[in-house]
């Protein structure tokens, strides 16, 4: 046994955690093995080991322990370890099938049902296959992982209290790690959690002091909640706090669904706190942002929604600023309000599925115009009075409960209108006259 430790030893160096061993070679240490070894000189002063049953093995003074059904060396610069491996340092742990060390560029593979832990933090990587390049003083700086044949990564979270929280799940072709805080993951990639889903082709992340992540090409988040949304674009960018998402930002045709209202533009950005959305931001020069409800159109070359609590409270938009009500029937025209700057005030109010934001008012300053149509009775086929008016400012107070009809127009400023009433039409004098 002490023959097969320094023939194992001779250069052989083996991932290793803690500052210390990181610094320096892992010398490995046979502790058991329960059938006699098997030694072949292959050249002079050149020999390979090979030895089975429960083996036992450690790195000569570091707290890193490895054990496999047997282990098999080859002239000191490759070492592999068969059946049941598993590495545990105290900090992570690592099992699989099969693996395989090379020195001569510090690698290690393992092969099969591949099992990594980080006791640290919690986190963890299961798949196929890993390869490991361990951290070498003046050459390689932090420890990298490469994963492929799609492996599954969960990263754990944590709460504002510091406490553990829901993981992320993270699927790819091909995973890489290096130290741990970063990673990168490509080909068909997923990112979930029970409210959260996530796509891309691929995924970079720092989970560290940065803070930060992107979603690259096909990109998409889905959240499933009370205030739950889906956004997509070309590229998404989100910020982590404590592993905890605090922003996202939909880039490059960004498109957002919510209970609310679909929303568009150049780019989307959504502020979190406690997993809800509580503002909304969207701008543009090449698709300007565009928000659409049910009742009304919101344009501009920028837009702000406030949703505190996942309610919508107050929506703003400005530089050529414009809110559109519902179309009518008959030609599918809106009535609208517009001005350099456009602030939409909210209520809620109760419907069978639950409460239900309602447009209550609209304050259009800056150039402020308005146009708008009033029916003339209830007669089929009968043609409206139109008005358009210009303004410092115009509010506009919708009917309780209404969010079409306008129940009062104020207009301060220099105030200028034309109202235009259609005119009654001709009377047929092709028809005979009744006697």
């Amino acid at each position: 046994m002490a023959r097969a430790s320094c023939i194992i030893a001779a250069g052989v160096t083996l991932l290793a955690t803690n500052a210390t061993a990181q610094n320096r070679p892992c010398q490995l240490e046979l502790l058991n093995v329960d059938r006699t070894g098997i030694y072949v000189n292959v050249a002079p002063g050149v020999t390979n080991y090979f030895a089975g049953g429960n083996v036992r093995m450690k790195c000569r003074g570091q707290n890193v322990k490895l054990f496999a059904d047997s282990v098999a060396s080859y002239q000191g610069t490759l070492v592999q370890f068969i059946g049941h491996f598993r590495y545990d340092d105290g900090k992570d742990q690592v099992s699989s099938d099969f693996g395989t060390y090379y020195k001569d560029n510090e690698r290690w593979e393992a092969r099969g049902n591949v099992d990594y832990q980080n006791l640290k933090d919690g986190s963890q990587l299961k798949g196929p296959s890993a390869d490991y390049y361990r951290r070498i003083k003046g050459t390689r700086e932090l420890e990298e992982l490469y994963a492929d044949q799609r492996p599954t990564l969960t990263i754990a979270a944590r709460d504002s209290a510091g406490r553990l929280a829901e993981p992320y799940i993270i699927v790819g072709d091909r995973v890489r790690m290096k130290g741990e805080d970063l990673m990168w993951a490509g080909g068909t990639v997923t990112i979930d959690r029970s409210d959260l889903r996530g796509r891309g082709d691929s995924l970079q992340m720092d989970t560290g002091k940065a803070g930060a992540g992107a979603l690259i090409r096909h990109a998409a988040i889905r959240r499933a909640a009370q205030d739950s949304f889906a956004l997509a674009g070309k590229r998404i960018d989100f910020s982590l706090v404590r592993k905890e998402l605090t922003g996202i930002v939909g880039r490059d045709s960004a498109t957002l669904t919510s209970k609310d209202f679909d929303l568009s533009g150049d780019a989307i950005s959504l502020a979190l706190e406690a997993r809800t959305v509580k503002q909304t931001l969207a701008w543009g020069t090449v698709q300007k942002p565009r928000a659409l409800s049910d009742d009304y159109e919101v344009r501009g070359d920028s837009i702000a929604i406030d949703t505190p609590k996942e309610t919508l409270k107050e929506l703003r938009s400005f530089r050529h600023a414009w809110v559109g009500f519902k179309p009518d029937s008959a030609k599918g025209e809106r009535d609208w309000l517009a001005g350099e700057a456009i602030v939409a005030s909210f209520g809620q109010r109760s419907t069978p599925s639950g409460s239900k934001s309602q447009l209550q008012r609209l304050e259009a300053t800056q150039s402020a115009r308005s146009f708008y149509r009033i029916a003339q009775g209830d007669k089929p086929g009968a043609r409206p009075s139109i008005n358009y008016s210009t303004a410092d400012k115009i509010v506009l107070t919708l009917q309780p409960g209404d969010s079409v009809k306008v129940e009062k127009v104020e207009m301060t400023g220099h105030v200028e209108g034309t109202h235009l009433q259609p005119k009654a039409p001709p009377a047929d004098t092709t028809r005979p006259k009744k006697p």
